[in-house]
């Protein structure tokens, strides 16, 4: 019996190890947070001052959200690396979710900007960091070969959805009700609540967790501790110096994004800590990451570019009472609770015969442009007058593209991962879906009424392209892979 084979509890969660149910709750709390206060931030930010907004022109409150989106992904990076080398993934994962809680206090209670700089920068650097820990630590739950891992996956991402379905709905209502400080208050709550009910179960995660894999020599640490600060120093004289203005953010962080995942892929795929199978599964990740990051970068304009439609052009009326603007986009997280124990229970009974990584990749990756196509008679409408339920049908085709990429990708990261890499291949996932996301905001700014069509038809048109690829290279990429379904 192997090592990993005997960390994992007799005690099951419908099926699964019994302490997925542990990661199970901290994510879904994680998840409330970040989608309580993501669910109104964008109002907040172009809202006028009348409405308690901040009055930012349109194209910098999506040039912040999208900054601020991808940055949480990009953290990822920070987030591995403390893992892997000062703390181990479970004391980082403890550590980022405190920080997660803090960073909506301090959105909550700061004034103005003041309180959207602090509070993004500490929920995006905590967030990044409890989902590549957390996503990790329930990679060591399954023995390499074990048929249940994605399945495991698929019910980790229902926890995920149960959040990010509960987080807006609240939110969306007391920010109506009392205001959007309020709400971001409302999420530091949940945050707090998650880590409770981890705190209780900190013990029960093996020995394994708390292991520092490659540990930084106690002579290194003065230098990387200098290095941080420089990097704190450069940015606060661009910003001082007018050069990091807010309009410009998005941009910053897709050019550090870009670097991050070349940088990324080179450094692993050069170490001689990599055997030969491994440097192959790296490779044959390339693509998938390509088409992780073209879905990632339509799925996400559901924070900047469909939070707008949905305020300017659906009719929000439902017998007299006029729905909060998160609760229109809100189906998604329902259509995911419902359908995820679906598709995992179909993964389950196909077992060998279920479709490859690659091809449930093209198949997320084509059928998110198809939902991207059908917002094309959408857009045709007068402002204030699109069908809910038309968007509804729109997110359903969403959540469909969604179960067939984010979950199997989130598994894929750790199968493919070499011995060395376990942490940051993870990370390095996440990179894909921190460039997607803040590739959402750049493209949300070409966004507007006059152009919604075109604007619709060619991205949508862009991701099926890329999904036929990725399957015509299936093949090639399955022998690479060696082994690994």
């Amino acid at each position: 019996m192997t090592e990993v084979a005997q960390a994992v509890p007799e005690r099951q969660f419908f099926g699964q190890p019994r302490l997925l149910a542990n990661l199970f709750g901290v994510e879904m709390w994680e998840r409330f947070s970040y989608y309580a206060m993501g669910g109104i931030l964008l109002l907040y930010l172009y809202y006028p001052v009348a409405q308690g907004g901040l009055a930012l022109p349109q194209g910098t409150a999506v040039s912040i959200a999208g900054a601020y989106g991808g940055l949480v992904y990009l953290s990822t990076i920070a987030g591995a690396w403390v893992a892997d080398r000062l703390l181990g993934p479970e004391r980082t994962l403890f550590s980022a979710a405190v920080l997660v809680m803090l960073g909506h206090v301090f959105l909550s209670l700061l004034p103005g900007l003041v309180g959207v700089a602090v509070g993004l920068v500490c929920i995006a650097f905590g967030s990044g960091a409890v989902k590549a820990n957390s996503t990790a630590m329930v990679g060591t739950l399954y023995a390499e070969d074990d048929p249940r891992r994605d399945a495991g996956f698929s019910l980790y991402y229902l926890g995920i959805n149960l959040g990010a379905l509960i987080g807006p709905l609240l939110t969306g209502w007391l920010q109506v009700t009392w205001g959007f400080k309020v709400g971001f208050a409302a999420a530091a709550v949940g945050m707090a609540i998650g880590l409770t009910q981890y705190a209780f179960a900190r013990r029960r995660f093996p020995a394994k967790d708390r292991v520092v894999p490659n540990r930084i020599p106690a002579g290194h640490r003065t230098r990387y501790a200098l290095g941080l600060l420089a990097a704190v120093v450069v940015i606060g004289v661009l910003v001082r110096a007018g050069v990091l203005t807010a309009d410009r953010l998005v941009t910053v962080v897709v050019g550090i994004t870009l670097v991050a995942a070349v940088a990324y892929f080179t450094v692993i795929l050069r170490s001689r800590r990599v055997t030969l199978v491994e440097r192959n599964r790296v490779i044959a990740f390339i693509p998938m990451f390509v088409a992780s990051t073209a879905f990632w970068s339509l799925y996400q304009q559901q924070g900047t570019v469909l939070t707008i439609y949905a305020d300017t052009e659906v009719n929000r009326d439902l017998f007299g009472y006029q729905l909060p603007v998160p609760w229109v986009l809100s189906s998604t997280p329902i259509f995911v609770i419902v359908l995820s124990g679906l598709f995992a229970a179909l993964w389950t009974r196909l077992g060998d015969r279920q479709p490859s990584t690659p091809i449930k990749f093209a198949l997320g990756t084509a059928v998110m442009g198809v939902g991207f196509i059908l917002m094309v008679p959408l857009a045709t409408t007068i402002p204030d007058s699109a069908p809910i339920l038309g968007i509804t049908g729109v997110m359903f085709v969403f959540t469909i593209a969604e179960l067939l990429l984010s979950p199997v990708g989130l598994s894929l990261s750790t199968k493919l991962a070499p011995a060395a890499f376990q942490t940051q291949m993870v990370a390095l996932f996440f990179l894909s879906v921190a460039l997607g996301t803040a590739l959402s905001g750049q493209l949300a700014r070409f966004f507007s009424e006059a152009d919604q069509v075109p604007y619709f038809a060619i991205l949508g048109g862009v991701a099926i392209v890329i999904g036929v690829v990725l399957a015509l290279m299936s093949p090639w990429l399955k022998r690479l892979m060696g082994g690994v379904r």
